[in-house]
């Protein structure tokens, strides 16, 4: 690839990318081919596997696995996709009361068990509400984007075809773990109470903003063309200086910058090793280094 050759990209639409992916903001000498991939997650397994893209946004437990199996990927400190995770955890109320302090040999439902959602939330409950984790049956509906990632043993696969709000409603599952995507349906509720609340009270307590998404780009570029990827941060910053915070309860859900996302990443890390996602402990500095060649 050429230095002035487009960069293949894969990113979500948010108020800090549409400014960029409309033309409104550029970098001088950089040019961009936007790939649109619907759902988002849906990018995460290719540029795993097979390096599809120049970059791409990527789950963070995704590229911790990745980094951990020695995936030529580099992490750029640019947050795509943050929440408070509170909220994500559902069940039925018509089948009855279901508190955090209940889950203990509970089937809980999530997409993947690995899911950075999932992570965030069985690492809160774990760590904050003392709620063990390994007593849960998780019920997996598909695999991870890292192939070397093998589930823990206590991790099933639902049936082929199953579908995880169907299995909820109908009490075959105790409660699920969705993402962005959340079902509107009443009698989905949320399993930690007053989860907004919660969720500020964790958040001034530890002063971590949970984030989903980063971006990482190819270690090839990388290491062949760093002025260009420099050239992709500074886009990606000026995005997010145009669409200004993204808050929830005030706290700015998307921080930008190594700085404004260590104690996220090492408490990730921390989770992702408690969880048997990881086979060991990482820095920070790790997730940035730039893979040799």
């Amino acid at each position: 690839m050429s230095a002035a050759a487009p960069l293949r990209i894969a990113i979500g639409d948010y108020p800090h990318t549409r400014p960029l992916k409309e033309g409104r903001i550029t970098e001088p000498g950089l040019a961009l081919d936007f790939v649109e991939v619907k759902p988002m997650n849906k990018a995460f397994k290719p540029m795993v596997r097979q390096l599809a893209y120049d970059a791409s946004e990527m789950a963070l437990v995704t590229y911790l696995q990745a980094r951990a199996y020695g995936k030529d990927l580099a992490l750029l400190p640019a947050a795509m996709l943050g929440r408070f995770q509170h909220h994500c955890m559902l069940h039925n109320v018509e089948r009855g009361p279901l508190t955090p302090a209940d889950l203990a040999g509970k089937r809980i439902g999530v997409r993947s068990y690995s899911q950075t959602t999932a992570v965030w939330l069985r690492g809160i409950l774990q760590n904050d509400y003392g709620i063990d984790m390994n007593s849960v049956r998780w019920i997996t509906y598909e695999d991870g984007h890292v192939a070397e990632a093998i589930d823990p043993p206590f991790a099933e696969r639902a049936p082929s075809g199953a579908d995880m709000t169907k299995m909820l409603i109908d009490g075959e599952i105790d409660a699920a773990i969705y993402g962005a995507a959340m079902p509107d349906d009443a009698r989905l509720q949320s399993v930690v109470p007053d989860p907004h609340a919660a969720a500020l009270a964790w958040y001034r307590q530890h002063g971590v903003v949970p984030v989903n998404h980063m971006v990482v780009v190819k270690g090839e570029l990388a290491r062949q063309q760093p002025e260009t990827v420099a050239k992709l941060y500074r886009l990606l910053e000026a995005g997010k200086t145009a669409a200004g915070p993204q808050r929830e309860g005030g706290v700015d859900t998307v921080p930008f910058g190594r700085d404004a996302n260590r104690a996220c990443l090492e408490m990730l890390i921390g989770y992702a090793v408690q969880q048997q996602l990881i086979p060991r402990p990482m820095t920070v500095e790790d997730l940035f280094a730039i893979p040799k060649g």
